[in-house]
């Protein structure tokens, strides 16, 4: 954090004032339903984004990234934050200042350093940490006085409508709601939460990096959605509920004959059954039973390749490579899928030997590494002190 202070004062030539830091977040099981109105089981990890912010005098921004040096920096007018591709990383930073204008006077800019140690396009919401970490330094800084959640749901806006992905609200409000050393059970429709102590006793989160990137927008995420919607209007047609999780297996079952399109009734298929799953995870998580956590999340991942098609032969290989090692009680992807991060509960005094192990015939299969990082549940957005 010195170094990226020091970054700054040799770009801007003067001192930041304030640091702050949003955390990237892992889902343990829930995925792909937060858009569904399904309950979702995510935490706050300590790997994150962080930035060295100080205001202006006048109305102009200027960012720079340590992640990507060789672009220098950016400068952007108040008045003038409209997308362009070519801006590439800074459009979520625009985004969340114009949307936070639109309700707030913001009469002078900034200057900011950011640097993430999460890794891009691994699907541990390194997009969702930076629009955070970005929201709560101005809310901060400006003295603003904004819920939490009216950040989260800018957060949300921003990848809707500014971006152009259709996701959910599951990673700003992990991001930004995260405590330490807890998972949360978040319904994604009332947005009632509760926080869950994460003790793993003698196992450990070992985060798996396929290292295949993935493209939020040149994926079938906004497909996958559209299927759901789908799914939930035919259901809908036979008694209304309000989201595509209200529904249940049976009645599911019952009316497959009305799903002309068999991928449209498995997208349902695994949102219904994912919710279920995620309920089921924070009960046996709170009675200490790890050995049912882990085979729910192998069931989760299952559904996600089988009835959601969103895995791929890197995840898949790794996710099979860790549930076959001795240690492991379960693995799972998290995040959106099409390549980037799985998930392992493994015995901490065997991680180093599961990760030789796994990477090795990882490398044998794949033909390149994998990536691994012990995950541990840290604090939500925060001004460091």
């Amino acid at each position: 954090m010195e170094q990226l202070k020091l970054r700054f004062i040799d770009l801007f030539e003067d001192e930041p004032t304030h640091l702050f830091f949003a955390p990237g977040r892992i889902n343990l099981i829930g995925e792909h339903i937060d858009y569904s109105g399904g309950h979702v089981f995510p935490c706050a990890i300590t790997h994150g984004t962080y930035g060295w912010v100080r205001k202006r005098n006048d109305r102009k921004i200027r960012m720079a990234s340590e992640n990507f040096k060789e672009q220098g920096v950016f400068t952007f007018d108040l008045d003038d934050l409209e997308y362009r591709e070519k801006d590439g990383w800074t459009n979520y930073v625009k985004a969340m200042v114009l949307y936070i204008q639109n309700k707030y006077i913001l009469d002078v800019g900034f200057d900011i350093v950011i640097y993430g140690n999460i890794p891009n396009g691994a699907g541990l919401s390194s997009s969702a940490s930076l629009e955070m970490m970005v929201g709560y330094a101005i809310n901060d800084l400006y003295g603003l006085n904004m819920d939490p959640i009216d950040l989260v749901k800018l957060g949300v806006k921003t990848e809707n409508e500014y971006i152009g992905v259709n996701s959910g609200i599951m990673d700003q409000f992990a991001v930004m709601m995260g405590r330490e050393n807890h998972a949360m059970l978040l319904d994604t429709d009332t947005l009632n939460h509760d926080y869950v102590p994460l003790d793993l006793k003698e196992y450990v989160i070992v985060i798996m990096n396929t290292n295949k990137r993935r493209g939020l927008n040149s994926s079938k995420y906004n497909e996958r959605r559209q299927q759901c919607e789908k799914a939930l209007e035919i259901l809908q047609g036979i008694e209304y509920k309000e989201n595509l999780c209200d529904y249940n297996l049976d009645m599911l079952v019952r009316y497959k004959n009305l799903f002309e399109d068999e991928l449209v009734y498995r997208r349902a298929r695994h949102a219904i059954t994912e919710n279920h799953r995620t309920l089921r995870a924070k009960s046996v998580l709170n009675s200490g039973d790890l050995r049912s956590f882990g085979l729910l999340m192998n069931a989760s991942h299952n559904s996600l390749r089988d009835d959601y098609d969103v895995t791929g032969v890197e995840l898949d290989t790794i996710v099979s490579l860790a549930c076959a090692h001795t240690s492991a009680l379960g693995a799972r992807v998290t995040g959106a899928g099409f390549g980037g991060c799985a998930l392992a509960i493994v015995v901490e005094e065997d991680v180093d030997s599961f990760i030789e192990s796994v990477g090795q015939q990882y490398r044998n299969v794949i033909g390149y590494d994998a990536d691994f990082y012990l995950a541990k549940a840290g604090q939500g957005a925060s001004r460091i002190k």
